[in-house]
């Protein structure tokens, strides 16, 4: 039995392009047209993420905003318990809107990167505090400098000084403090809520904060797998006087230290526990100090001293033990970040041209229609 005898549904091949002439493959004057010339690859799908909760008053203006700075994106509103007209204000402005129940930001982000695909994207704050115009700029930057990252950094103008507290300021200098001194790098402005982030970030970012703190961890996994990002100063302006702000002062800055607290354990475990093993041996060798002479079993300070000893032993075997978890988990993230492709669309193919990104498990069944027809042909 002949190929061409197969049953039709065994052999199916993909149509070319529809703006590649394969009729001749002639150009111009009859000649043979150059084979290496194939159609450009499409512009990446672009995504402006807005988690929003009670922003009725400024939503429309800014998906209107984005749409009107970047013409070729995807708007999306993810109301996030809001008890206002929210989403739809957000969905005649020209916006997707899904809903997210459970209140915090993280939370809203981790369901918005689970659920959209996109070769870029944008996150940024729906009250209208952030220059879209600088949209482009950035989407610009992160593709000509191959970065994973790019953050906008607030300005703002002498006369928007209330835009941006003392006490926010503050706290957000201390965190960036910290976190370059922890990392050895970082950000001017940690917690900026201006990003354009690529697939390959996106895909293969965890998102464990519930709250605000995920500007932070997010910057954090950035420098942590030492991948690419850069600061962008961007205009930063006041809240229109019909917005108010889900921010508070004092019980944000109680949880940005919590929040240096918990970074320096979690991804410098060894200074950590090491600074705290050095801080009971200092206090251990004072106790042994002041009590030269009367340190005989069942006394207060020898109790006291033994105890300082064991605390300042623990905690180095913890530091040594909980850094070589660190390590390992470490790279295990940089093997999941490198197995999500960069981009998500039409890829290069071997002959110059553009195909299709392959869906999982489609080099399986490729494999297996070549199997059943040669199977076949041999039966045959």
């Amino acid at each position: 039995m002949d190929i061409e005898d197969l049953p039709e549904r065994r052999v199916r091949f993909a149509s070319p392009p529809g703006d590649i002439d394969t009729a001749g493959m002639t150009g111009d004057g009859g000649r043979p047209r150059d084979r290496r010339a194939r159609r450009l690859p499409p512009p990446p799908t672009i995504a402006v993420l807005l988690p929003c909760r009670n922003e009725e008053a400024t939503i429309g203006k800014v998906v209107r905003d984005f749409l009107s700075a970047i013409p070729n994106a995807t708007v999306y509103v993810y109301d996030n318990a809001s008890t206002d007209l929210t989403a739809a204000e957000a969905r005649a402005a020209g916006a997707v809107v899904r809903y997210a129940p459970v209140p915090g930001k993280g939370r809203v982000l981790r369901q918005m990167f689970t659920d959209i695909e996109a070769a870029i994207f944008v996150i940024a704050d729906g009250d209208d505090t952030y220059d879209a115009q600088a949209a482009p700029g950035m989407i610009a930057r992160l593709r000509e400098h191959h970065l994973d990252m790019v953050i906008g950094t607030r300005v703002t103008s002498p006369t928007e000084s209330s835009a941006f507290p003392r006490g926010h300021r503050l706290g957000n200098w201390l965190l960036s403090r910290s976190v370059k001194w922890i990392f050895g790098d970082g950000s001017a402005d940690m917690l900026s809520g201006y990003r354009v982030l690529s697939r390959r970030y996106v895909k293969s970012f965890p998102a464990l904060s519930g709250g605000f703190e995920t500007e932070t961890e997010m910057t954090v996994h950035a420098l942590e797998l030492c991948l690419p990002l850069e600061d962008m100063p961007t205009a930063y302006h006041e809240r229109p006087g019909e917005s108010t702000s889900n921010l508070r002062t004092i019980p944000d800055g109680a949880r940005i230290l919590k929040l240096i607290f918990l970074l320096c354990k979690d991804y410098r475990p060894l200074r950590f526990f090491g600074l705290t093993a050095a801080v009971a041996a200092a206090l251990a060798l004072t106790a042994a100090l002041l009590g030269f002479g009367n340190l005989h079993a069942w006394t207060n300070a020898t109790f006291f001293l033994a105890g300082l000893t064991s605390v300042a032993l623990m905690s180095i075997l913890a530091g040594v033990l909980l850094d070589s978890l660190r390590r390992s988990n470490r790279e295990i993230k940089r093997m999941l970040y490198l197995a999500v492709h960069p981009i998500h669309g039409p890829v290069p193919d071997r002959r110059g041209g553009w195909s299709p990104l392959p869906q999982p498990g489609a080099e399986v069944d490729s494999k297996a229609r070549e199997a059943n027809i040669t199977h076949s042909a041999r039966e045959g």
